[in-house]
């Protein structure tokens, strides 16, 4: 049975304003979730992170534990957590940049319950298909 867990938080020191932290946490990510089996997306916006994350219920919580107690997170919370009959991510971590792409996502609102977690996971996994985005909109791995 696939898990998909979506949350938000605050990103802390470089991750939310630095490139190199953020290819440097998809570097890591893209080896551990291929490892895992676990696919998703994330963006950071503002000094907050979403991010979706599918895989097996042990997988899943294994990862939760490690975010938990990553120094680059605060106030990390669950919007999210259920059982799916499919995937809607095939890479194991896209990095979606919704200030270059047409189809923005506030975080802000997602945070504060304001935006559908449904609407931030249908625009995470357009946007790492790459629908209707430009090229620079996405980052990350091909699956």
């Amino acid at each position: 049975m696939l898990h998909r867990i979506t949350y938000v938080s605050e990103a802390m020191g470089s991750l939310g304003t630095s490139l190199l932290s953020v290819a440097q946490v998809l570097g890591v990510s893209e080896v551990n979730n291929r490892r895992d089996h676990l696919t998703g997306a994330m963006a950071i916006d503002a000094g907050r992170v979403v991010q979706v994350i599918e895989g097996a219920r042990s997988d899943v919580d294994r990862l939760l534990g490690r975010l938990r107690n990553d120094p680059r997170h605060t106030n990390l919370a669950i919007l999210a957590d259920r059982p799916v009959a499919d995937r809607l991510f095939d890479a194991p971590m896209a990095h979606c940049h919704f200030e270059t792409w047409s189809t923005g996502l506030d975080l802000v609102a997602l945070a504060e319950g304001r935006l559908p977690v449904e609407r931030a996971e249908g625009l995470l996994a357009q946007c790492a298909r790459g629908d209707d985005a430009p090229d620079a909109a996405r980052t990350g791995t091909d699956g």
